[in-house]
């Protein structure tokens, strides 16, 4: 009989079912495992197709979640913008990784929330979770996009208490941050202390840094040495350094490094074609950017504006317009970047029935609203002398920037609208947008014009105080306001403290002296021009010689005009034979002028006769005269004064019928003289009188002054020049009259008005007359002033009897 060990058994059988159990456990877990596996896969696709609904109902299915399902919605969420449904996962999350972090900090930094992401930053590292390199690299990457200069500095502090300066990933980062907020210097170093870590994104970033910082030549050489390390460029790199070539005109190397596109297969790639676009354009190779344009599978806009913008800038209006049409017609995506660029071209053909229906365009594209677009629309009305049509856009724009304001401010000024300039001006400042350098320069010189040197003065006080760095084209407009307020000494100072000076600013000193009468300065000037090697231009020359004219000095004027063409190759205009011929007659020499006129290379205009029509007058050669004045009836049959300089050079003759018959033929002409006025400017006040009027509210005063200056200058030995007495009267009519010019009463109103020793400023319209202009140097030296007299010709200077002119008359 057999016995059975029923405790062995007993223990075999416990065995087995444990076996069993653990076997089934196993089976089941591995289920479970494949499970969750699986279930994360679908919701990571969910996730990554934006499906973030379908994949938040999987989750909340799933029974059970590891670091990755949490993970993958976190990021999901943060990735879509929906952080509010982040946070609350992120707080729900039983494990918070580095992972987990870098997610949501991510999350913020991809919506530009800086505030969020550095808070979140800090309380990873507060919680006692170490930032890695993907979380350094994250938020510099925030700083980069948003320019937070201090926020990187505090991240790179933070880099290198976490020992990440080494890091490659980091550093790019570092690199990539300091050079987008303007610190390439700080770029430049790290870059160089990374000598064997370097890869294909630092270099790309460091050629980029050096490009978006205006250090083209650097941004080059960086390029080719990277070519030289061997390092593989991409769709990021080639751009950069296109961009750097077209700063500096670099054509050639842009070709090659065109050909290097090719050679790396990125030819097809719209970024890079677009680049090349732009750098053939902007090196003035269009026949090569079209060849790219014309090879790009797609039509991109910004490769189509970089080529309109090409044309325009090359002066090729029709091309530019040519594409522009292309581009409609293809219905391609007009907008800001095209519409200013072909607006552009309308101001330059001044061809208005096009600009409307462009202008038609924009209005029925809905970019009326666009303040790019206005602001182009205003430029070009202003260029085009349509000052209505530019207001209207003006006024209803929106919203105005600077660039509207300062479109329309230099629009009036190019158009003569000087006092319209000065009011836009001053309610641009009041509407508190402060001025850029050009709507300065454009009031300063309106300011010119108008001779307004107190509202001058403010406009300057007011870049001193803008703190706006030196501009030439602002320090050139303040040369010439003073200068042509009679303020010459002013204009000199600004033109000693100027760093950069180009012949606009030694053309600006050189007529600023020729034209208050000092002549002999100008020609001191033009010789520094040509020491410090400005080269003069057609505009220097007139300066030039309109000084030697009013200074006398004929041999110099001579030896000037014969280098224009043969030193400069400058072939002289009518405005130069027009201040040569002026030389010649104040010098007497009114043969030599005759025969210059005679030999004019260009055909003579109207200020070449009304030279030798002055200088007939001066030396009273009437036949010449005669001629001088038909020539200028023709050329211009409005203009009064060779009607009123013939008369007078014929009541000079005695020939009183004669310049009867001329004074008919302006009236059965229509032709009006244009009334003689002069103003002065007394406590901010501006006075203006005519010849013998009674109109002013101190008339009596005035008058009364009048007869005293008369009496003391007579005694002083003045004798009235009743040669420029218009009228056909006895001596003591004609006296009478000259007595009554306007300048004369301006300058009784400065004597009653203006404290004792000021100086007297007065602005005549017309040029003063002979009489007046004597009379002006006794009363100079009688009342012991400073009289500063600007007539249409120049300024004239007047102490103690004498005349910074020359006294020609």
């Amino acid at each position: 009989m057999i016995k059975l060990n029923f405790k062995f058994l007993d223990l075999s059988f416990k065995s087995f079912h444990q076996c069993i159990h653990v076997r089934t456990m196993h089976f089941h877990f591995a289920n479970s495992s494949q499970s969750k596996i699986d279930s994360n896969r679908v919701l990571n696709g969910l996730s990554k197709s934006g499906r973030i609904n379908e994949a938040r109902k999987l989750f909340d299915k799933m029974p059970e979640r590891d670091e990755f399902t949490w993970n993958t919605l976190i990021a999901a969420y943060a990735t879509s913008g929906k952080l509010t449904e982040a946070i609350q996962l992120f707080k729900e999350t039983p494990i918070k990784s580095s992972v987990t972090w870098n997610l949501l900090i991510s999350g913020y930094c991809l919506h530009g929330m800086e505030t969020e992401a550095f808070d979140l930053f800090s309380r990873m590292q507060f919680e006692g979770q170490r930032p890695n390199q993907y979380t350094m690299g994250t938020i510099l990457r925030l700083c980069s996009t948003l320019g937070l200069l201090q926020r990187g500095k505090q991240v790179h502090g933070n880099v290198i208490k976490t020992q990440f300066e080494s890091n490659d990933y980091v550093v790019t980062g570092l690199v990539d941050m300091y050079a987008k907020c303007n610190c390439i210097l700080e770029a430049e170093y790290l870059f160089i202390m990374m000598p064997n870590k370097r890869n294909h994104v630092m270099w790309t970033a460091m050629v980029a840094g050096y490009s978006q910082n205006g250090e083209a030549f650097k941004a080059i050489e960086c390029y080719r040495d990277m070519v030289v390390e061997g390092v593989a460029s991409n769709q990021f790199t080639f751009p950069s350094v296109l961009t750097a070539c077209a700063m500096v005109q670099a054509r050639n190397f842009g070709a090659q490094v065109h050909s290097f596109i090719v050679r790396s297969g990125f030819e097809a790639n719209v970024f890079v074609q677009s680049a090349l676009i732009d750098m053939y354009a902007k090196c003035r190779d269009l026949d090569s950017a079209l060849i790219v344009l014309e090879n790009m599978e797609v039509d991109d806009v910004v490769s189509w504006n970089s080529m309109l913008v090409g044309c325009v800038r090359q002066g090729c209006e029709e091309e530019a317009l040519s594409l522009f049409r292309k581009m409609h017609a293809r219905d391609m995506k007009l907008g800001n970047f095209t519409y200013p660029s072909v607006l552009n071209c309308f101001a330059s053909t001044k061809d208005m029935n096009n600009a409307m229906s462009v202008h038609c365009l924009i209005i029925k594209t809905g970019f009326e609203a666009s303040k790019l677009v206005n602001n182009a629309l205003v430029d070009m009305y202003a260029k085009q002398g349509n000052m209505d049509c530019a207001f209207q856009v003006f006024n209803h724009m929106p919203n105005k920037d600077v660039v509207s304001w300062t479109s329309l401010v230099t629009g009036c000024a190019r158009n003569n609208h000087h006092e319209e300039a000065l009011k836009l001006f001053c309610d641009m400042r009041l509407a508190g947008i402060h001025p850029d350098h050009v709507v300065l320069a454009s009031a300063l010189s309106a300011c010119a014009e108008l001779t307004v040197l107190e509202l001058g003065q403010q406009v300057h006080a007011n870049f001193v105080k803008s703190g706006l760095q030196s501009s030439t084209s602002v320090d050139n407009s303040l040369v010439t306001m003073y200068a042509k307020c009679g303020c010459i000494d002013d204009a000199s100072r600004v033109f000693d403290y100027m760093q950069i000076r180009d012949a606009v600013t030694w053309t600006a000193l050189i007529v600023g002296y020729a034209r208050n009468g000092k002549g002999k300065d100008s020609v001191r000037f033009y010789d520094q021009m040509i020491a410090s090697g400005t080269k003069p231009d057609y505009i220097t020359f007139i300066g030039l010689l309109f000084a030697c004219s009013h200074a006398g000095l004929l041999e110099r004027g001579r030896l000037y005009f014969a280098s224009m063409e043969k030193e400069y190759g400058i072939k002289p205009g009518p405005e130069h034979y027009a201040c040569m011929i002026d030389l010649l007659g104040r010098s007497g020499k009114l043969v030599e002028a005759e025969m210059l006129l005679n030999e004019m290379d260009v055909e003579p205009d109207a200020t070449v006769w009304k030279a030798i029509l002055a200088a007939c007058r001066v030396q009273g050669n009437l036949e010449l005269g005669e001629r001088a004045a038909k020539n200028l009836f023709e050329l211009e049959s409005k203009n009064a004064v060779p009607y009123i300089m013939l008369s007078n050079m014929y009541s000079a003759a005695g020939k009183w019928e004669d310049a009867a018959r001329i004074r008919r033929t302006m009236k059965w002409k229509g032709i009006s003289k244009e009334p003689g006025c002069s103003w002065i400017e007394v406590n901010s006040r501006v006075h203006t009188f005519m010849s013998e009027d009674r109109g002013h509210s101190r008339t009596t005063e005035i008058y009364s002054k009048i007869d005293e200056i008369m009496v003391l200058i007579k005694e002083a030995g003045y004798e009235p020049d009743i040669s420029f007495a218009l009228h056909n009267m006895d001596k003591e009519g004609k006296e009478l009259g000259l007595a009554y010019h306007s300048e004369k009463l301006a300058v009784a109103f400065g004597l009653l008005s203006l404290p004792r020793g000021a100086p007297i400023r007065i602005f005549k319209n017309l040029r003063v007359c002979g009489d007046c202009h004597t009379a002006m140097k006794y009363i100079s030296k009688v009342f012991h002033r400073h009289i500063i007299l600007r007539d249409s010709n120049c300024f004239h200077h007047l102490k103690e009897g004498q005349c910074s002119c020359g006294d020609y008359w």
